[in-house]
């Protein structure tokens, strides 16, 4: 039992009731792509201010902004400069990611007390997992399950992320990830999360039809709301990806990389946003907007 009300899904959503979400929740990935950029070392202040730079210029139009608590969280709740039409997302997953490798695990982060979030103006909380079909699949489960409930009885919204990994046998002996993004969707949606958020199949390459047909998969075995994520899908290659996964179902985007990555590096990180992501965005809202299922047609 929620011991306060649940704030609705149309807190992160357009008028038209489906997403176009930014995630700006990246940690040490986004150091390495400032560093790899600058060619020198990246301090903690420049993380902060690339993500306060995003929110500052793209808040105004996106439905929901993602951030992690370590950094930027703080001074973005306390700056008020997240737009009043866009949802504010807290990050709950604690990174396991050695130096220079991608996330190999995560768990709840203990540091995110969500009846505090919602005092600072959160409206949902995310948790990313990386899904394994090994021995620790009763674990990730029950992490998400513990994840949901809390979110449940601090009446926040839960954001679930499923992204997909191979077993070692699996990377040896061949895998399926197009058919590994399904079934994560299927073992977690049974956890009852608001929404779900999904990677693109096949990378985000193909025709639209394609790519949908491959995303009818995903919507055939959620019964809820979800949304696609950016990662892993080259910029030009997503605003078909997205499409598609609309067509399909999806209720929209919370994509973060395709989204901003023109303005890391830049001389002027606002102008570059504005010159370069805006309009991204923007168009993105428009696929959505179109094509999009609206959030209460999937619950």
């Amino acid at each position: 039992m929620s011991s306060e009300r649940t704030i609705s899904l149309q807190a992160l959503a357009r008028p038209s009731g489906t997403f176009a979400m930014v995630a700006m929740d990246q940690r040490e990935s986004l150091r390495a792509m400032l560093q790899s950029s600058q060619c020198e070392s990246v301090p903690d202040h420049a993380l902060v201010e690339f993500k306060l730079a995003v929110a500052r210029v793209l808040s105004p139009y996106a439905s929901g902004f993602l951030i992690d608590h370590s950094y930027g969280y703080r001074e973005l709740v306390s700056s008020g400069l997240l737009s009043d039409n866009c949802g504010l997302l807290l990050a709950a997953d604690d990174l396991v990611q050695p130096e220079n490798q991608p996330v190999l695990d995560t768990r709840i982060d203990v540091e995110v007390v969500p009846a505090v979030a919602r005092r600072d103006g959160v409206v949902a909380l995310k948790l990313l997992v990386i899904w394994k079909d090994d021995e620790q699949r009763d674990r990730r489960l029950s992490m998400a399950q513990d994840f949901v409930n809390l979110c449940n009885g601090s009446g926040l919204i839960s954001v679930l992320e499923g992204v997909v990994a191979p077993t070692a046998e699996e990377a040896a002996h061949g895998w399926d990830r197009d058919d590994a993004i399904v079934r994560a969707a299927e073992a977690l949606n049974e956890v009852s999360p608001a929404l779900y958020k999904a990677q693109v199949p096949a990378h985000g390459r193909g025709t639209v039809t394609d790519l949908a047909r491959a995303c009818e998969q995903i919507s055939a075995v959620l019964d809820r709301p979800w949304v696609v994520l950016s990662n892993g899908v080259d910029p030009a290659d997503f605003p078909t990806a997205v499409e598609a996964a609309c067509r399909a179902g999806a209720s929209g985007t919370l994509a973060g990389r395709a989204v901003w990555t023109a303005a890391v590096g830049a001389a002027n990180t606002e102008a570059a946003l504005r010159e370069q992501c805006v309009g991204r965005l923007a168009h993105l809202g428009d696929l959505i907007d179109r094509y999009a299922r609206p959030w209460r047609d999937a619950v």
